[in-house]
């Protein structure tokens, strides 16, 4: 009776502990989520329409954060998720002191150390151009994904959901940490500084037409095939931290027929940088050259970019850039020059290290 009572008691011991060294084993085993902030800004993916048809003439930015993060509950299983709604706006209203209010906001919340990466929502006609300036000016490796969608949430497939959860994914994924500031998109992962909007309303609108798109995001997981070779984030010169404002850069575009009276106002208007989108290599007509000779002369720096949005623009190419002192955009597009210019120009005005930046960032 004492034998059986204790190996009854052995067993039991035995079956204790083997429970303990399971729940042991569970908890090691168990990854801890990753702490991701989704920040709101309002956009399509907020919008709501008149029907489940309605995918365009809907209205923009009328869903907050907590609503977004409701309608996706599987986002629990991927991260510990906290939303804060910093703007509700349409994205072609996004200014220069949302720039610098959601930078700094960015940078106050990765420098904290349960937080492990950012999400953002936003509008995707300017998406970005967001993303760009974020990828100069953010002082961290932890990963920031810009999100946005090209239905309403209200309409049938809204693309909204899934970018969101992939978003959310790739920011708590450490495969994600020092790749720069990314745009999660139709299951596609972008670099800030290569995508662009190529479509009005298609749901694979966000690409990198010529050097491609990094990886791609499937069942769950971040794909990375390859990365951004120019300095962004924690080796970017640029910081905003003490700044309140930008300096004025506009955007002037070249075509047939063109006349000058465009450029003239900008300088009048107090331009401190003018990107000229001219067309091929950045070609300049005789009619706008003396308008841009001028400007060059009265301090204010020019950059020539091309209106087709692909390939470099050669120094010394279509016009003598040495001559005229001025700087080529290299591979970014218009909307993109204008961001690093109002950048560089907050450091320099020395037409020959604004050259440099262009052929770093």
């Amino acid at each position: 009776m004492m034998h059986q009572s204790k190996r009854r008691s052995m067993l039991a011991i035995a079956g204790f502990m083997f429970a303990a060294a399971t729940a042991a084993q569970a908890q090691v085993a168990a990854p801890r989520l990753a702490n991701v902030t989704i920040l709101a800004t309002g956009g399509t993916i907020a919008g709501t329409g008149a029907t489940s048809t309605t995918t365009v003439g809907y209205t923009a930015a009328t869903v907050g954060v907590q609503n977004l993060i409701k309608a996706v509950p599987e986002l629990a299983k991927v991260a510990n998720v906290t939303g804060e709604q910093v703007f509700q706006i349409a994205s072609e209203n996004m200014s220069n002191e949302h720039w610098l209010a959601l930078a700094k906001r960015v940078n106050a919340l990765l420098a904290q150390q349960n937080v492990d990466g950012i999400v953002i929502t936003h509008g995707t006609d300017t998406l970005e151009e967001t993303a760009y300036f974020l990828n100069l000016v953010v002082k961290s490796r932890k990963p920031v994904v810009l999100v946005g969608a090209m239905r309403p949430s209200t309409a049938l497939s809204a693309d909204g959901p899934i970018n969101l959860f992939n978003s959310v994914l790739l920011a708590a994924s450490p495969d994600a940490v020092g790749k720069g500031v990314l745009v999660a998109m139709n299951d596609q992962i972008q670099t800030a500084r290569e995508v662009t909007k190529t479509n009005t309303s298609t749901l694979d609108s966000f690409r990198s037409p010529e050097l491609g798109m990094i990886g791609y995001i499937q069942g769950g997981k971040p794909f990375f095939y390859r990365q951004s070779t120019r300095k962004h984030t924690v080796d970017s010169e640029f910081d905003v931290s003490a700044l309140q404002s930008l300096p004025q850069v506009d955007i002037v575009y070249g075509y047939a027929n063109v006349s000058p009276v465009a450029l003239d106002a900008v300088v009048a208007a107090g331009a401190k940088g003018i990107i000229h989108a001219g067309v091929g290599n950045g070609s300049l007509a005789a009619k706008v050259l003396p308008s841009l000779k001028s400007a060059r002369q009265k301090g204010v720096l020019v950059v020539r970019a091309s209106r087709v949005g692909q390939g470099i623009l050669a120094r010394n190419g279509e016009a003598n850039d040495d001559e005229l002192d001025f700087v080529v955009a290299d591979t970014l597009n218009a909307q993109k020059a204008r961001i690093l210019l109002m950048l560089a120009l907050t450091k320099t005005s020395n037409s020959k290290d604004i050259q440099r930046m262009f052929y770093t960032y």
